[in-house]
Order: structure tokens, then C-alpha cells, then sequence
């Protein structure tokens, strides 16, 4: 399985500016990410850029980047952008998050399976067992639910679903609650497509992508992964990063 991960990676960010950039440990944001995703399994991992200082710092520690334009609305079009660059044919293609800097090699590995199992997957992404109240009805962790072949029937960033018999309070006891973790994978010729398809009302009602290739009728396969990585938009996630670099050490 030819599987190519991309990386994009944006300077412009409101409340972290630069944050491909901040320094974690010694490294910074996106040297950690590169280094976690070469791990995985997959041919080759590049970074996809709009700015010429994220560009030279990775090739500076022996990354592979490339600048793409500004101007794309999401990170799934600049990893078009770049994957079209590279022209270089693969057999999926792995959007990994360029402020995750935990992400797990294990984590990507398990959607290039589900490409490796199942050469008809289209679109793949991970999901995760809601643990806390506090996640369940957090709208920053959206939430997924699935059908019986693991495939995502619909995305939202409040609890799915609505358990009408029990208070809120009791709905973790009686249901088994899974939120969206944003790795993606795309087969080639899908990327293609889904990189043409417009805003869609589910996607612009909830503000998630993956709506929009739902309402398009694509299938997202899913599987589960128990790890959590911690994304990092705001000073207080880099503040986190840092402390839970200096545990490990």
C-alpha cells in the first residue's frame, strides 16, 4: 500500500500566530508532527505550507515541504494542492494535523488498514469511546455515530444521540458515545472530488467539513483508536504541550 502523508501547515492563526513554529521542548510544533508521522507506515510525509518560514525550517532539519497557495478555505484542498504538486500516484493519501504533535504512529497505521483491507474504503477517519461528561457535551469535540459496518452516518458537535428516557446526566450509562478524532484519509481519485464539491447546509449548520461529503453521499470509514492527542489552537493547549512534554521526560 503506497499511502502518502501530507501535513498542512498554516502560519496565519488567530490566537496562535506562527504556531508551526512555537517551540516545544526543544523542537517545534511541526518538527514534532513530521517526526511522529514518519513512523507510520507510510511512503513519504510532507508538509504542505503558505509560508516560506514553515518551508525552509522543515527542510532545515531534513523535512520535505512545499509551499502551497494561501488562499485554500481548508486543509483538505491544500493537501489537494500539494499532493497534485508532488505528482506522484499513491493509493491513499493521509491528512495528518499539523498541531498535533502526539499524534501516534499507531493511529495513522490503523486508516492506512482500513485502506489496505477494503480497496473500495473512499474517505477514513478515527473515533474515540466519550469517556467524561465533560466531552460528551463539549461542542469542541464533535461526535460520530456509526452504522454496523463502522461507517459514519453523521457527524455534530452535540451529543448523538438524544436519549429522550434518561436525564442528561445518566446518558453515558446507557449508550456507548464515540467523538471524531480529525485524522483523515482520502483515496486519490476522492480527494479529487470532494475538492470540487461546494459548502454544503449540513457542513455550514455545524461548521464540519465532513458533512459535507455525507450530504454528497460519500462513505467515511472509521476505526477506533483509544488515544487521545491533544491539538493545540490556543495558549493554554501550548501551555499543556509543555507539561506533558516535561512528564515524559
Amino acid at each position: 500500500m503506497n499511502a502518502l502523508g501530507i501535513i498542512p501547515a498554516r502560519y496565519a492563526s488567530t490566537r496562535l500566530p506562527g504556531k508551526p513554529l512555537l517551540d516545544l521542548g526543544g523542537k517545534t510544533m511541526i518538527q514534532r508532527v513530521v517526526e511522529q508521522a514518519q513512523q507510520a507506515r507510510l511512503s513519504r510525509v510532507v508538509v504542505a505550507t503558505d509560508d516560506e518560514r514553515i518551508l525552509n525550517h522543515v527542510r532545515s532539519f531534513g523535512g520535505e515541504a512545499l509551499l502551497t497557495s494561501a488562499d485554500h478555505p481548508s486543509g483538505t484542498d491544500r493537501v489537494f494542492d500539494a499532493y497534485c504538486q508532488l505528482d506522484s500516484p499513491a493509493d491513499c493519501i493521509i491528512n495528518i494535523q499539523g498541531d498535533e504533535p502526539f499524534i501516534q504512529p499507531g493511529q495513522i497505521n490503523a486508516l492506512i488498514d482500513l485502506f489496505e483491507q477494503d480497496l473500495s474504503t473512499q474517505l477514513a477517519t478515527l473515533v474515540k469511546p466519550v469517556d467524561t461528561s465533560e466531552e460528551l457535551f463539549s461542542p469542541h469535540m464533535p461526535k460520530v455515530v456509526l452504522n454496523g459496518r463502522g461507517q459514519a452516518l453523521y457527524f455534530s458537535r452535540h451529543p448523538l444521540p438524544y436519549q429522550r428516557q434518561y436525564p442528561q446526566e445518566q446518558w453515558l450509562a446507557h449508550h456507548r458515545y464515540l467523538r471524531h478524532i480529525g485524522l483523515y484519509g482520502y483515496r486519490a481519485d476522492i480527494l479529487a472530488e470532494i475538492t470540487r464539491l461546494p459548502p454544503s447546509p449540513l457542513e455550514l449548520a455545524e461548521s464540519l467539513e465532513q458533512l459535507r461529503w455525507l450530504e454528497a453521499g460519500y462513505l467515511i470509514q472509521t476505526a477506533e483508536t483509544m488515544v487521545v492527542t491533544l491539538g493545540i489552537d490556543t495558549p493554554e493547549d501550548l501551555e499543556r504541550a509543555r507539561r506533558q512534554l516535561a512528564d515524559l521526560d
